[in-house]
C-alpha cells in the first residue's frame, strides 16, 4: 500500500465520483481507476459500488475508510515535523555543560542561539567531565561543553577549542597567602582545601602534587561552586578553581605557579556521527561568541571543516 494511494481513496470517498475524484489528486482518472484496484487486490475486495451516476463505497470500504484516513493524517503530520526539523522550525537539541563553566558565558551562547534559531528547543544538563563524555558517546547527548586536563584523547570525539582558563588558589582574604600575586605548588603543602566534587583536575593535580610532595588535607566536599566559595570566604579551606569561577565577596584567586595549570574547555561531538542542522547552529554559534572577551580557540578549525 502506497500513500498516493491511500490518497486517491480519501478524495474518492470524499467526491464518489472518479472523474471528480481524478481532479481533485492532479491525475488522470485511469491512473486514480488503477490506483483503487491495486488496493482492492491488496484488501481482497472491492471497495467502491462503480455505477454510473450512484458511486459508492462498499461495506469493506467503509470499514477501511477511518483506519486510512488515520494512516493518512499521521504521515502528513510526521512529514511536517520532519521538514519543520529540516527547516529548524521545531528541533530539540541536547546539550551537556560541564558544571563548572561559569554560567554567564553559557547564557550569552542559550541567548545567542535564541535570538537567531527560535525554532531550536535546547534540553540542558549539566555534570562533571567524564559523565557527560559517556552520555555524548552513548547518544544521549548530541553536544558537550567540557574539559579534561590530562586525559588521553579519544579517537571517538572531536573537539572544538572555546577558551582557555587558568587554575588558582581561592583563599580567604584573611588568609596568610592573600596578598600574594601568586601561590607556587609548594606553599600549598599542609592547607585544608574544599574538595570540589566534580572537578576535572581530580586525579591529575593529585598526583602532581604528590611529585612535589605536597600534602593537602580535604576539610569539606562539595558538588557546589557557589558553596566552596563561601566556604573558602568563611575560612574554611581553600579551593582549587577556574579563575573565572573565584568570584566572591571575600575572596582572592591567586594564580598557581611552579607549575601552572590551565584548563582547555571544548565544544565535543562524536566523530562520523550524523547530526541535525541545529548541531551546525550550535557550532556555529559557540565558534562566533566571545568567550571572556576572547574569540573561540577553535575558530579556525570551524571554518576549516565549514562547520558540522
Amino acid at each position: 500500500m502506497e500513500m498516493h494511494q491511500v490518497r486517491y481513496f480519501l478524495a474518492l470517498c470524499e467526491q464518489l465520483n472518479f472523474t471528480r475524484a481524478a481532479e481533485t489528486c492532479n491525475v488522470t482518472q485511469p491512473a486514480l481507476t488503477r490506483a483503487i484496484k491495486l488496493l482492492e487486490g491488496e484488501f481482497g475486495g472491492v471497495l467502491f459500488h462503480r455505477e454510473r451516476q450512484n458511486t459508492h463505497l462498499t461495506e469493506l470500504g467503509r470499514m477501511l475508510q477511518p483506519h486510512l484516513t488515520e494512516i493518512y493524517e499521521a504521515a502528513l503530520s510526521t512529514k511536517r515535523l520532519a521538514q519543520s526539523y529540516g527547516a529548524m522550525k521545531r528541533t530539540p537539541l541536547r546539550v551537556g555543560i560541564m558544571s563548572t563553566v561559569a554560567p554567564d558565558e553559557i547564557i550569552e551562547l542559550i541567548a545567542a542561539i535564541k535570538a537567531r534559531h527560535p525554532g531550536i528547543e535546547l534540553h540542558l544538563c549539566d555534570s562533571d567531565a567524564l559523565s557527560l563524555r559517556k552520555r555524548l558517546i552513548e547518544g544521549t547527548l548530541e553536544l558537550a561543553i567540557y574539559a579534561l586536563p590530562g586525559g588521553e584523547p579519544d579517537d571517538r570525539t572531536h573537539s572544538l577549542p572555546l577558551f582557555r582558563e587558568r587554575m588558582v588558589m581561592a583563599v580567604s582574604t584573611a588568609h596568610q597567602l592573600a596578598g600574594q600575586g601568586r601561590v607556587r605548588v609548594a606553599q600549598m603543602n599542609d592547607e585544608n582545601y574544599i574538595h570540589r566534587n566534580n572537578c576535572e583536575f581530580a586525579g591529575y593535580a593529585d598526583a602532581i602534587l604528590a611529585e612535589q610532595g605536597v600534602t593537602c588535607h580535604p576539610s569539606y566536599w562539595s558538588d557546589r561552586d557557589d558553596w566552596t566559595l563561601a566556604m573558602v570566604a568563611a575560612g574554611l579551606g581553600f579551593g582549587f578553581m577556574p579563575a573565572n569561577s573565584a568570584k566572591h565577596p571575600g575572596v582572592v584567586g591567586l594564580p598557581i605557579v611552579d607549575p601552572e595549570f590551565w584548563r582547555e574547555v571544548s565544544l565535543v561531538s562524536v566523530r562520523g556521527r550524523p547530526y541535525s542542522p541545529a548541531v551546525g547552529a550550535m557550532v556555529r554559534e559557540a565558534m562566533h561568541k566571545k568567550w571572556f572577551g576572547s574569540s573561540a580557540l577553535g575558530q579556525e578549525s570551524a571554518a576549516d571543516e565549514g562547520g558540522h
